[in-house]
């Protein structure tokens, strides 16, 4: 079966393909348009599809549009209540969606419109999750809004969802961290990682009241009265100064946002009958924090969080819902990836001086070792936010002052951290915790006497969004860590997105050498090739 999915209505828009229950590709509109995003989500947009990103994952599997089985679109119209959203042009949102298969049927020559089926946006959340891990699962699904709704509970057995909650519009986590990112300042369903990295600077202060508001229900839901945003914390404007009162906002929701969500985690635990593992997806299970709380004081032995967990992973999810069995999700590295004879092609017509070292592991840890930054160039690009080792920056993280170097190197704020790579079988020694991440979705607490010793990769509260490596899963990033631990000492690197600020992620080999051009980066790794910036620009210096 020969399955397309896709994710169009709100934002974030992908495409994946699964053929005969194996994931060929899944892809991001944005690293293909270079929009960050693909699109803002606002109902004028929802007609815009991922039509880029579609047409590759078609080519990678071997397929032409009218090869496709069946076209799983992550959003059904015939599910939206009416007044339940305050956006008075949200007919239009329903009415592209409705539009879908013809729009689909335009945008890709000879897909079939008949072949394309509606699949809830929560239960194609839930699938994303519940259907990539190969045990039974309870599934938690938690993010602004689908059709009418903003939450769903539910159990994976054999394949088959059963939904055991829904929390209806207008009441909406997802909306509430919105919200907020918006009365900071920030870009809504854009920056609210900035917000939850901004809480750790602050004190839970308002913590009481919004204990008051924000309130589980004892039924697998939720309700949530108005908040009076500005009664708490002054509206900031993008360039304004961020205060003390802004952090103990961002910190006070977060930590409300952590009680609910643990809380609503129990109740799926006992909803599920006891089912010993816990999968995750929606935007808000983006939230590290929350993440790592719920897998520390809930009542599972596992969590497994969807590396895609936002909107771009209900392409996949839709995809697998349709199908209705487990594919085990074994790899976020599922984009586009170019051959060795391909990449030297790339350097010669930017005509950069060039070598192939031996190892490219050893050449990249020499230059951390040095304290330089690496562009990590390799393999195919990662579905979902995180850099994995891909599409990455590195650095020292024994400089203090490497996390301002970095956030100037991307043109970011200087409160956000920067994230630890370090081997799975390293992690113990350095982390407290007792659950792998190996696609940096929880946070750890940093060990006391490691702390000064990696303070770089150490955010104000102590903790650290962690991802774990495995030598059989990541071979070459897994030997450059050991290299680095051998010349340093020190068993973890610095690991951030291949961008900069307002930027998607780095996707092709010349936006690699683009972002080195522009950027103090002292190496590039562009697979096993090495560009060194003091060779590269010698001409330019003299």
């Amino acid at each position: 079966m020969r399955v397309l999915g896709i994710n169009a209505i709100f934002h974030d828009p992908s495409a994946a393909v699964i053929v005969d229950g194996r994931v060929v590709a899944a892809a991001e509109e944005e690293r293909f348009s270079r929009r960050k995003h693909g699109k803002r989500p606002v109902p004028f947009s929802a007609w815009e599809l991922p039509e880029l990103a579609a047409d590759w994952c078609l080519r990678e599997a071997g397929l032409r549009p009218g090869d496709v089985d069946t076209i799983a679109y992550s959003f059904d119209p015939a599910l939206c209540g009416d007044g339940v959203d305050s956006d008075p042009w949200d007919h239009l949102r329903v009415d592209y969606a409705r539009r879908a298969p013809q729009f689909l049927a335009t945008a890709l020559p000879g897909l079939d419109p008949d072949r394309v089926r509606f699949v809830p946006h929560h239960v194609a959340h839930a699938a994303s999750a519940g259907l990539s891990v190969p045990e039974d699962n309870a599934v938690l699904v938690l993010d602004g809004r689908g059709e009418s709704a903003s939450h769903l509970a539910g159990a994976y057995r054999g394949g088959r969802l059963d939904v055991l909650a829904a929390q209806a519009l207008p009441h909406s986590l997802g909306l509430l961290y919105e919200d907020l990112t918006r009365h900071l300042g920030f870009l809504h369903s854009s920056d609210e990682y900035k917000v939850m990295a901004l809480a750790s600077y602050g004190t839970p202060r308002f913590l009481g009241l919004l204990r008051d508001l924000v309130r589980p229900t004892g039924d697998g839901g939720f309700t949530i009265e108005r908040i009076d945003w500005d009664a708490l914390a002054k509206r900031r404007g993008a360039e304004d100064e961020m205060t003390d009162a802004h952090a103990d906002l961002a910190s006070s929701v977060q930590a409300r946002l952590e009680e609910v969500i643990l809380e609503l985690a129990r109740w799926a635990y006992h909803a599920s009958g006891g089912l010993k593992t816990l999968t995750m997806a929606g935007g808000t299970a983006l939230n590290c924090v929350a993440n790592a709380r719920v897998a520390a004081e809930g009542p599972f032995d596992r969590v497994w969080v969807q590396p895609a967990a936002g909107d771009a992973g209900t392409a996949l999810g839709a995809a697998l819902a349709v199908g209705e069995q487990h594919v085990p999700f074994t790899t976020a590295a599922l984009g586009r990836g170019w051959t060795d004879d391909e990449l030297e092609a790339e350097l010669r017509r930017a005509a950069v001086p060039y070598t192939r070292p031996d190892s490219i592991a050893a050449e990249a840890a020499r230059v951390l070792a040095g304290n330089g930054i690496v562009a990590w160039y390799q393999g195919r690009s990662e579905y979902g936010p995180r850099a994995l080792g891909h599409r990455s920056l590195l650095a020292h993280p024994g400089d203090r002052d490497t996390q301002t170097r970095m956030n100037d190197v991307k043109g970011r704020e200087q409160f956000r951290p920067i994230a630890p790579m370090v081997r799975a079988e390293r992690f113990h020694d350095i982390f407290e915790g007792a659950y792998p991440s190996p696609y940096m979705l929880f946070v750890h607490r940093v060990k006391p006497d490691w702390r000064d010793r990696i303070p770089a990769v150490t955010h104000v509260d102590g903790t650290a969004r962690v991802q774990t490596v495995h030598a059989d899963d990541e071979p070459v990033v897994a030997a450059m860590l050991a290299e680095f631990e051998r010349l340093t000492g020190l068993p973890v690197v610095v690991n951030t997105s291949l961008n900069t600020a307002g930027r998607p992620m780095v996707d092709t080999p010349r936006e690699a050498l683009e972002l080195f051009g522009s950027a103090p980066v002292d190496l590039l790794a562009l697979g096993p090739f090495a560009v060194h910036r003091a060779t590269a620009f010698a001409g330019a210096a003299r």
